[in-house]
């Protein structure tokens, strides 16, 4: 049974063994852990003012992550939602739970909009975040302060009040 839990030190190693090898080998994207010090320091990174960062465990085990990073304004940034394959699909639920964990936290903390930026390649994701809530946005319609990654090219947003 797929449990979710706030991050702690413990989860560390298998938040990488989930995330790297969908960015790397499923999707081609050449990025390093190297590449992304937040996850070197996720409560740093994450667990902070409205921010949180989630893990979906199955027997103990990191099978998917989400997260939302405090961009101010009561906004928050929707960032590393991977859910390992083995977990994927309706008959698992993880997305959904992880998604709806994290919608659930942002209402509570009072966030009045969720953004996030995803490639062109996520098309599953595109279609997931629209069968949520999310509409699409232009980039010039973000917020300032969100953290545009290199690879994003469409970005969505949610209201939650």
């Amino acid at each position: 049974m797929i449990e979710i839990r706030p991050f702690s030190p413990e989860h560390a190693e298998g938040v990488v063994n989930v995330i790297l090898p969908i960015q790397q080998q499923e999707f081609g994207i050449p990025i390093t852990l190297e590449g992304q010090p937040d996850l070197n320091d996720i409560p740093g990174f994450y667990q902070k003012g409205c921010g949180n960062f989630w893990v979906a465990l199955d027997g103990g085990k990191v099978v998917g992550t989400v997260s939302l990073l405090d961009i101010g304004d009561d906004q928050v940034a929707l960032r590393k939602m991977f859910v390992a394959a083995s977990h994927r699909g309706r008959e698992y639920g993880t997305a959904k739970r992880l998604l709806d964990g994290a919608i659930g936290w942002a209402r509570e903390q009072e966030v009045k909009r969720i953004y996030l930026g995803t490639t062109d390649k996520f098309l599953a994701a595109h279609r997931f975040y629209e069968k949520n809530g999310f509409a699409l946005v232009e980039k010039d319609a973000l917020p300032p302060s969100f953290p545009v990654m290199a690879v994003d090219t469409r970005f969505y947003a949610l209201d939650c009040a």
